[in-house]
């Protein structure tokens, strides 16, 4: 269940990005809780693409705490930024890459590959599907957390949600 304040933050995130940047989706805990899995939720993560990383950055630019820039680990990269909002941190990535079995850079996730939605007061939300999320976890080396998303689907319709 997600707390009142993430809620209304991320409807408000919906409301202002449909004015002009609709390639985006809500991803982590947050996008757990939305699917149904029983997790502590306490930022939210938004994937996009790398334009709209920036763009996000402009349109809530009073909320910036680490501006949005390329930067990455050994494991994964993208255009990230943080964003602090009524006391809710806020991690946008865009263009995220993760390295292949080669040691090259994967492309970019496709968000529309993988977006799903769900439905949280009325308005469709998107999320990353839970599969993606579960194989995304694993080749991060968080195996916990990807046996957790893959138990949850094996019991549940995770390529279906509202």
């Amino acid at each position: 269940m997600l707390p009142p304040a993430h809620i209304q933050i991320i409807l408000q995130i919906k409301e202002r990005l449909a004015l002009g940047h609709p390639l985006w989706a809500v991803t982590g805990s947050t996008s757990f809780a939305l699917q149904g899995l029983d997790v502590p939720v306490h930022d939210i993560d938004i994937q996009t693409d790398a334009d709209g990383a920036y763009f996000f950055a402009r349109l809530f630019s009073e909320y910036i705490i680490e501006p949005v820039h390329f930067c990455g680990t050994d494991q994964i990269r993208s255009h990230f930024g943080r964003f602090l909002w009524d006391g809710i941190l806020i991690e946008v990535m865009g263009d995220v890459q993760k390295p292949e079995l080669d040691g090259t850079w994967g492309s970019p996730t496709d968000l529309l590959r993988w977006r799903r939605y769900v439905t949280l007061q009325d308005r469709q939300i998107p999320v990353l599907d839970l599969r993606y999320e579960a194989d995304a976890y694993r080749r991060l080396g968080r195996l916990e957390r990807a046996e957790q998303l893959e138990r949850f689907c094996a019991g549940n319709r995770c390529d279906l949600v509202d």
